[in-house]
């Protein structure tokens, strides 16, 4: 399994966005993260899409979270930027060459694609389990309690809008 690195960095977005009390510009967020602001704005717009955050206009606009960071899944992220089709698309090979199975003896999937369909199953509940809110405990837990707050000031902060 292979994520792109824009679900890393909407990731990081989402947590970081808790703790900022304003909408927050992609671009102080690619500042905040030192990352590519066209690529983030990217994530970012996928994240909008799909309802997570929203975006709001104007001088002081920016992105802030939909909801409560605990509604918003780990899985939701990752489907808002990288898709929701499952990793493994089964192809039928079993059909196919000299000895393949005939079509109509292939009522079930084949225990390949069973044990594919049960992994994403399993990686995708995995995900579902842990929200931004999880993450942003974590991050409290492994940065310190002040970790969050201070990067909530920085971006709350117009007084040097780039960085």
């Amino acid at each position: 399994m292979k994520l792109s690195g824009g679900v890393e960095w909407a990731l990081h977005c989402c947590v970081v966005l808790t703790a900022a009390s304003e909408p927050v510009p992609a671009a102080r967020l690619a500042l905040l993260h030192d990352v590519s602001p066209s690529y983030l704005a990217k994530q970012m717009q996928a994240l909008s899409r799909a309802g997570l955050v929203h975006s709001v206009q104007g001088r002081t606009g920016g992105y802030v979270l939909t909801g409560d960071a605990a509604e918003i899944t780990v899985l939701d992220v990752v489907q808002a930027v990288d898709g929701a089709d499952p990793a493994f698309a089964c192809t039928e090979i079993r059909q196919r060459g000299p000895f393949g199975t005939p079509p109509g003896k292939c009522t079930e999937p084949c225990p390949i694609a069973r044990t594919m369909a049960a992994a994403d199953a399993a990686w995708r509940a995995s995900l579902r389990a842990v929200s931004i809110a999880d993450l942003v405990g974590s991050v409290e837990e492994s940065s310190g309690p002040r970790a969050l707050p201070g990067i909530g000031a920085w971006l709350d902060s117009t007084s040097d809008a780039s960085g």
